[in-house]
């Protein structure tokens, strides 16, 4: 055709059908790039985050500082980190400035820092920065492979895109930061800030951070303890690059690269080993055991313990608990003065090897006596030579002090008062209430108790020795000893011990008592022992909050001439109370119906001690009995509608005027010349009615008031 316009030919058929058939190949290739994309995805399988949850055992003190790490299974040191309470923000600002600028705000791939590490790459024929963020990097700690190839690195991406969805930023900075490598059997920041620096990552010098960061980018060839100078060179290099980047100033950095690398590692942080053992021991499946240890007095009891057994032998053990017996928490757990020393059987734990006390139970001797209320601490007792059956008992010094008010025998730790206090008190009966306290006493095979138990003739612990002298810190009650922190509602009960006014009777005694030359008069109660043959020597004291034992000797049980309890444990004591930090507390006040008064003013028979052996009568002189109410029997006070109860008659007879009734070991007035008296009942449940003569002589009934 002519004309103005001309007609574009249609396109051939065969090129419409060329272009067709390529657009739906290409359709089809990527349709089978997609799938098999697809399929090798999903043949990677779940995130395999289970082995995050395989770490180090950790032993924290009460408020949640580290006392022990244990390594794993396999001997490496993973300790939890997280980055909010755990690392110094330093070491997180460069670590992120060096590794992942943009961390926040991408979902697990950046590709400008892709981009930019390929173009450096390319223009400079070296890798100068990394493209992986810390999530790649995270990806690949949990899926580790030897060779860098393409494939491995898209896994990286596709793991990165996976973790960013299930889990928060925080999260993976928390992991990353526990299983970065640094050289060796070290992952996580924590570890090896405690391996290389002996510090928690919690407060970091800019050298040490900048150093932390250089190191898991390659972790073997930079080992500290084997390449320190490379490990330098890294350190500086990001030093270099956060000057650059304006995060750090030249001034600061210049001193950071002034400051040598460690090239040794150190040993990893090991307190209250024998407690640590113990918790982990009873909790096997826990990974973090919270203990009501402190880690200050911890640390400073060792190292007081460690320098007092130098001093005392290469020989010598020492054990020492300290409490905080209103709540029976348990401060300090010193099981030897070294863990690792095999000369002193360090890894034996003589806080809970069964010694004997030496004199150390006379105290609850006093206690139950003065529950009993035939004896007062200002009532005269004879320290003279005196014979029970084949038994003899002799003082430490082998002298007699005469007559001695019970206040200075006690304090002076004499014996034949306290035997012939536990023979009116009863061998049997003080076990049986110690044991009820919940001490556990060993005697010898075959043996019951007797009065040799009052010097020593029985085996105890130093823990439950102080549960004991911690009830009497409590006015009676006594709380089961913990270390560790299962439950804030778990059990609690308390036990009796004595009666509050007989246990602050002893406190104010066992204050007054003279201390060693390092002590303070007045501020600490406390009791020192020595057991047969110069074996053990003891000092147990409390103050107003702690209670606190001490136990010192050979681990064998082998004699060491001229040991003795107040010169080798008590000086030990008096220093554990100085190195608690904390001012001394008062006792608590006397309780209510306590007798305070001199000598002269007690009742007759409570001013002078007799053993029952004493009690000499004349013919027509009948023995004091109480005829009502029968030892044993229940009786009905007939409670009215203000819960008070009807008075109790109490009827007795024999016994020398005056004639002294006390309830529950408190005088409350004497018997009239009918013999007979009305008691106002304390309340409901077991009562304990005693009646004293002028000679001394007495009788008790337990009723049940209901």
């Amino acid at each position: 055709m002519t004309g103005e316009g001309t007609i574009t030919p249609a396109a051939p058929p065969r090129r419409r059908r060329t272009l067709k058939a390529a657009v739906t190949a290409g359709l089809a290739v990527a349709g089978a790039v997609l799938v098999a994309a697809t399929i090798w995805i999903v043949s990677l399988g779940p995130v395999p985050l289970a082995q995050t949850k395989q770490i180090s055992t950790t032993v924290v003190d009460r408020n949640g500082k580290l006392l022990r790490a244990y390594a794993m299974a396999d001997g490496r040191w993973r300790l939890p980190v997280t980055a909010a309470t755990g690392v110094d923000p330093g070491y997180l600002n460069l670590l992120l400035g060096y590794e992942d600028q943009r961390f926040r705000s991408h979902h697990g791939v950046d590709p400008l820092a892709l981009g930019r590490a390929a173009v450096q790459l390319l223009t400079q024929g070296h890798i100068v920065s990394g493209g992986s963020t810390i999530t790649m990097q995270l990806a690949r700690l949990l899926e580790p492979r030897r060779e860098r190839s393409i494939s491995v690195k898209l896994q990286q991406i596709v793991r990165a895109v996976e973790l960013e969805r299930q889990l928060s930023k925080d999260q993976i900075l928390d992991l990353y930061l526990t299983l970065a490598p640094f050289g060796g059997n070290l992952e996580g920041i924590r570890a090896a800030s405690l391996a290389y620096f002996g510090t928690e990552p919690k407060r970091l010098s800019l050298a040490e951070a900048a150093l932390l960061v250089a190191l898991p980018q390659s972790p073997e060839r930079r080992r500290l303890d084997r390449y320190p100078d490379a490990a330098r060179a890294a350190r500086d290099r990001v030093l270099d690059r956060m000057v650059g980047d304006g995060r750090v100033s030249k001034e600061d950095a210049a001193v950071a690269r002034a400051e040598p690398v460690p090239r040794l590692r150190k040993p990893m942080l090991l307190l209250a080993p024998h407690a640590t053992d113990q918790a982990v021991s009873s909790s096997p499946d826990t990974s973090l055991i919270r203990t009501t240890l402190d880690s200050t007095i911890q640390r400073n009891l060792e190292l007081l313990a460690r320098d007092r057994a130098a001093a005392l032998g290469p020989d010598i053990s020492i054990g020492i608990i300290a409490v905080d017996h209103e709540s029976g928490a348990v401060l300090a757990h010193v099981g030897s003065p070294d863990y690792f020393d095999v000369r002193r059987a360090g890894q034996v734990d003589m806080t809970r090897a069964v010694r004997s006390p030496g004199s150390t139970l006379k105290p609850f001797i006093y206690g139950l006596a003065f529950e009993d209320g035939f004896v007062h601490p200002e009532s005269l007792i004879d320290d003279r030579p005196i014979r029970f059956g084949n038994y003899a008992p002799e003082n430490f010094d082998m002298n007699f002090q005469g007559t001695v008010p019970v206040r200075r025998a006690l304090q002076m730790s004499l014996n034949v008062p306290a035997v012939a206090l536990l023979d009116r008190v009863g061998a049997s009966r003080l076990s049986a209430r110690l044991k009820q306290a919940g001490a556990t006493l060993v005697l010898p095979k075959d043996e019951v108790p007797g009065l040799a138990m009052g010097l020593g003739g029985v085996g105890i612990t130093l823990s439950d020795l102080v549960r004991l002298y911690a009830g009497i810190a409590r006015l009676g009650q006594t709380v089961a000893l913990r270390e560790i922190v299962r439950s804030e509602t778990e059990d609690r009960d308390t036990r009796r011990l004595m009666d509050p006014a007989a246990a602050w009777q002893i406190g104010n005694v066992l204050i007054g008592t003279p201390p060693p030359e390092n002590g303070v008069h007045g501020r600490i109660a406390f009791k020192t022992g020595t057991s047969y043959g110069y074996r053990d020597a003891w000092s147990v004291g409390f103050d107003g909050r702690y209670t606190i034992g001490v136990w010192v000797g050979r681990p064998d049980g082998a004699p060491v001439t001229g040991l003795l309890g107040r010169t080798a444990a008590a000086p030990i004591l008096f220093d554990a109370f100085a190195r608690t930090g904390k001012l001394s507390v008062p006792l608590p006040k006397p309780p209510r119906g306590v007798l305070v008064a001199s000598n002269a003013k007690l009742p007759l028979p409570l001013r002078r001690f007799r053993p029952v052996g004493e009690l000499v009568r004349s013919g027509s002189e009948q023995a004091l009995r109480i005829q009502f109410p029968l030892n044993g029997s229940r009786i009905d006070a007939g409670a009215d509608s203000e819960q008070s109860f009807a008075p109790l008659p109490v009827k007795v007879a024999g016994g020398v005027f005056p004639l002294t009734m006390l309830v529950n070991g408190i005088a409350v007035g004497e018997i009239d010349s009918r013999r007979q008296r009305l008691v106002a009942p304390p309340g409901p449940g077991f009562v304990r009615l005693t009646v004293m003569d002028a000679t001394g002589a007495a009788d008790t009934v337990v009723v049940r008031i209901q």
